[in-house]
């Protein structure tokens, strides 16, 4: 699990290479940034700490400078970002790699260097003879969505870090308003801890009253309002975001991948699948799913394809002008309200 490896680093337990996979950008960052700080003091990183592009620099570059003997320090940290020669992805190369250099350095890394390989991709060419080699030649570290049960560790984590307690409900309204992004936590947890103080104790109220409500986050409520048919609620929402100059096609596009998202998982709810698992199929955060599985079972497939097709109706009449974008949102709100 990536928190065992960050806890390794910390420690300074650093391997010669780490392969860093996944589209979770938070956590290639996060890994990234503590492999350098373990591996290098601040005044070594001018000299001992490079970063190349695969997309735009040759390999060999980067090699050659890992095998170069550090400068004044004990370490060298070279970051290959977007190797895209581990993928199944076709490119026109600006330059040519050599795989065969990097087969060589694998065999044999350098003990003065640390490689990263940069990956950001969902996943790599099993296939492939290097990328075999660098899977069980490196240390490996899949950068994938955590789970609500981790995600809410590493919340708790970053609050002992900060020297705050947070109450299982705030971190419960913490994911709630954040939709679990990592990067976005991160951020709210540091406000939070310095609203508190050190010692202090976060609850769902200050959560509330602190963390910003995302557009993504209102339309959820939206939608949760028009669940139970609390039209007044519903329509002060849509009002407040019309007030905040939010397009109205913007907030029909979000209500349209919200209803879609609850159609996929209830669908896939019903022949079996879990949480993780319709999260991994449909590639979203798990947070997410579970947001949407409540709401699933407020609605009929029937209905939620219903709606699919009206949301698809008024894109049609907005883009082409034939009605009032506001009007369009409006009628779209009332007709399911009535129900």
């Amino acid at each position: 699990m990536i928190f065992n490896i960050w806890k390794d680093i910390e420690k300074g337990k650093l391997d010669s290479v780490y392969l860093l996979v996944g589209k979770e950008s938070f956590l290639l960052q996060e890994t990234t940034q503590k492999l350098i700080e373990a591996a290098l003091l601040e005044e070594e990183k001018d000299f001992n700490l490079s970063t190349y592009d695969m997309e735009e620099t040759a390999l060999e570059a980067a090699l050659e400078d890992a095998e170069t003997l550090p400068f004044i320090g004990e370490r060298r940290v070279t970051i290959i970002k977007n190797p895209y020669f581990l993928t199944s992805e076709k490119k026109k190369e600006k330059n040519e790699h050599r795989l065969e250099r990097l087969e060589q350095y694998l065999q044999s890394p350098v003990p003065y260097s640390i490689l990263i390989f940069y990956a950001p991709y969902e996943k790599l060419d099993e296939r492939k003879k290097i990328t075999k080699l660098i899977k069980k030649q490196s240390t490996v570290v899949e950068m994938n969505s955590l789970s609500d049960k981790e995600t809410a560790k590493w919340i708790i984590d970053l609050a002992d870090a900060e020297k705050v307690q947070l109450d299982e409900e705030a971190i419960e309204q913490l994911l709630l308003l954040t939709a679990g992004d990592l990067l976005t936590i991160n951020e709210e947890i540091k406000k939070l801890s310095t609203y508190v103080g050190e010692n202090g104790q976060i609850t769902k109220e200050i959560v509330d009253k602190l963390v910003a409500r995302t557009l993504e986050q209102n339309i959820f409520e939206l939608i949760e309002k028009v669940v139970h048919r609390n039209s007044t609620e519903a329509l002060k929402i849509f009002y407040d975001l019309l007030k905040a100059n939010e397009e109205p096609i913007k907030i029909l596009s979000l209500l349209a991948t919200q209803f879609r998202l609850i159609l996929q998982v209830k669908e896939l709810g019903k022949v079996g699948y879990g949480q993780q698992q319709i999260a991994n199929t449909i590639k979203v955060h798990p947070f997410r799913v579970k947001l949407a599985l409540k709401q699933a079972g407020l609605f009929h497939e029937e209905e939620l394809a219903s709606y699919m097709i009206q949301l698809a109706e008024a894109d049609y009449e907005m883009k082409t002008g034939k009605k009032d974008k506001q009007l369009v949102l409006e009628l779209f709100l009332l007709k399911i309200l009535k129900k």
